[in-house]
């Protein structure tokens, strides 16, 4: 009697600590049922995300016998392990909870760390599948099975970076780096980093300004992250043509400041920038905008009504003079100052019958038989293409991509490089990068890269990197041999040259062939000497193609020489926190393919970099080192 005495009191103090078993298991399924009904994550993360929901709902048939028995508060042990179970859980709610409503760009930039998330919900879900004690819960065999398949998935859950988030990792690289010259070169970059985050249209860019807002609001994240994030969110807002202020600190414009808008007619306010109109048009889905917030939409090529979404038959802007003077009217009543228009708002080209006449003219003019009219229609179309996305398909439509693309061979230099850098403006525009390749410009521009002038071939290697964003014309360069050249201007080139080679080569070396051809042009002894010349300022981008190329085996061989090796760990010794960062990474593809590579590190000191590396490097650095430090003490 006296030991079951003590057996209820143990029962009756599980349950004071931790509340009735089937309350326990109650809030573990309701849990999953909430991560279930997430109805989308975000598109970086959705496949992982998509395994962990998967894995958790296996869970579902243990957790309905468990309730279905009534054995388990007899064990302290067997409720204890269902209390770790739940304790593995909460972790997994609030990744996924993240991963479907945080910020799309934090989980770009901070794709390593959040991975580590997943990794830590994995160790977390094993350690209490480990100790689930199945006898005691009397679980069937068959779920017992079940379970059991899914904790081995678990345990052989891998880091793995995919072509797709390498490819990503360096766009966001490139938008960050503080180089800056007068060919908008990143443009490209941030409309496909739209198109990557799923962050074009002014739905979206709203939704992600409140996710910023939480990540600042918190204050639990890198204030240079931060940063990071909210400048993307404002050149993602720029490109679409959407109010900042609304965007990156939600506060009101001044002008409605002295006139709360709930105080203003819904109607009156544009429904991109919630302003007050000034100057209402009404555009082909009958909506009306404030003139120059369509236009900006307009002009940063897109095709639909930003309210309603539909297709737009046309562009052409219909001004609303009977709201116009409803407005006026208002204003007057009301002693409401109407905001001053700011003519800088106003794009300097659109879509009028003027520039659609002077593109049409200058495409005339492409094959006209005297060479000075060639040659001043390239330039205006060079000047015209550089900046406005909308005249990039002007010309486009107008036919100027064919008489370009002819003018790629034409024996004279100048031509040649007033050619190709239009080109590369148009090439920014995915439709166009398609049209040019189809004309066949890829075969000229690769000759021009190896015998035009210096700017000729730094545009010509910028041109490549722009149309090489699509991975059919990743495989055209390079089976048409435009990878040596670029190794060639990577290795003699000036710094700017250098620099698009880079890029080029980068977004090449995704494509696995491509990897190959990289090797045997004599890619590696350039990047080396990137990496011992840190004046140029280039030692993350030779780190971050070095870690493709160690992805391939030929790479591995050719990296593997002492000297690099020795070159890697003073990076990691002396770099700056991103050199480090990167260096690690690169060491930790290449030991985790051959041990040798960590034995030689070892034995230039790499041990006592790593340990402070893993201290004090930054988030990603700190998983590298320790991720590398495993693996030399496993090893």
């Amino acid at each position: 009697m006296e030991g079951a005495g003590v057996k209820q009191k143990q029962k009756q103090q599980v349950q004071r600590d931790n509340g009735d078993e089937n309350d326990v298991v109650g809030e573990m399924m309701g849990l999953i049922r909430t991560v279930g009904s997430y109805s989308e994550y975000r598109k970086t993360l959705s496949k992982e995300c998509s395994n962990l929901v998967r894995r958790l709902q296996l869970l579902v048939p243990l957790l309905e016998e468990i309730r279905e028995n009534d054995t388990v508060l007899n064990s302290a042990n067997a409720f204890n392990s269902l209390v770790n179970l739940k304790a593995s859980l909460r972790p997994a709610k609030k990744l996924l909870k993240d991963c479907h409503c945080g910020s799309k760009i934090y989980l770009a930039l901070e794709r390593e760390a959040v991975m580590g998330r997943f990794h830590a919900v994995y160790e977390k879900l094993n350690l209490a599948l480990d100790e689930m004690p199945y006898d005691e819960l009397g679980i069937s065999v068959e779920v017992k099975e079940q379970v059991e398949l899914m904790h081995m998935q678990l345990r052989r859950a891998r880091r793995r970076s995919e072509t797709q988030d390498m490819e990503l990792a360096m766009d966001l690289m490139v938008v960050f780096s503080k180089k800056k010259d007068d060919r908008n070169a990143d443009s490209a970059i941030l409309e496909r980093l739209a198109n990557k985050l799923e962050l074009h249209t002014i739905a979206d860019l709203k939704e992600e300004a409140e996710a910023v807002r939480e990540l600042v609001k918190r204050r639990r994240h890198n204030a240079e992250s931060l940063q990071q994030i909210t400048d993307l969110l404002v050149k993602l807002r720029e490109i679409a043509g959407i109010n900042e202020a609304l965007l990156v600190d939600g506060s009101v414009s001044k002008s409605l400041k002295r006139c709360p808008s709930s105080l203003i007619p819904h109607e009156f306010l544009c429904p991109i920038t919630l302003e007050i109109m000034t100057d209402p048009v009404i555009v082909a889905s009958g909506q009306t905008y404030e003139r120059a917030s369509i236009q900006k939409w307009l002009y940063s090529n897109r095709r639909t009504c930003p309210k309603t979404g539909q297709t737009l038959d046309h562009l052409s802007l219909a001004p609303n003079f009977a709201l116009k003077n409803l407005i006026r009217q208002w204003c007057e009543l009301n002693h409401f100052e109407l905001p001053r228009k700011d003519p800088l708002l106003n794009p300097p080209f659109g879509c009028s019958a003027e520039i659609i006449e002077e593109i049409s003219s200058l495409v005339k003019k492409l094959y006209s038989q005297h060479l000075d009219a060639r040659r001043e229609a390239i330039v205006k179309i060079r000047m015209l293409s550089k900046e406005n996305p909308d005249n990039r398909i002007l010309i486009a439509n107008s036919g100027g991509i064919p008489p370009l693309v002819q003018l790629l061979s034409y024996p004279d230099s100048g031509i040649q490089e007033q050619t190709v850098t239009a080109l590369l403006n148009l090439s920014i525009d995915e439709a166009n990068k398609r049209l040019i390749a189809r004309e066949g410009a890829i075969p000229a521009i690769i000759e021009i890269l190896q015998s035009g002038t210096r700017e000729a071939r730094e545009n010509s290697a910028a041109a490549l990197f722009s149309l090489s964003m699509l991975d059919e014309n990743k495989v055209i360069v390079g089976n048409l041999n435009g990878i040596p050249p670029l190794v060639e201007l990577l290795r003699n080139g000036m710094i700017r040259g250098k620099k698009d080679a880079a890029t080029a080569l980068f977004n090449l070396s995704l494509n696995q062939a491509n990897k190959s051809r990289a090797i045997k042009a004599g890619i590696i002894p350039p990047l080396l000497h990137l990496l011992e010349d840190r004046n140029l300022g280039m030692v993350d981008e030779a780190l971050s193609i070095l870690q493709l190329l160690a992805s391939h085996p030929e790479g591995r061989r050719e990296i593997g020489r002492l000297s690099f090796i020795e070159t890697l760990v003073g990076i990691i010794r002396s770099g700056t926190p991103k050199n480090k960062e990167c260096a690690a990474s690169v060491l930790l593809e290449l030991g985790l393919n051959n041990s040798s590579f960590i034995l030689a590190a070892l034995q230039f000191g790499v041990y006592e970099h790593l340990v402070e590396l893993a201290r004090c490097g930054t988030s990603r650095a700190q998983r590298k080192a320790n991720s590398l430090l495993q693996h030399m003490i496993m090893g």
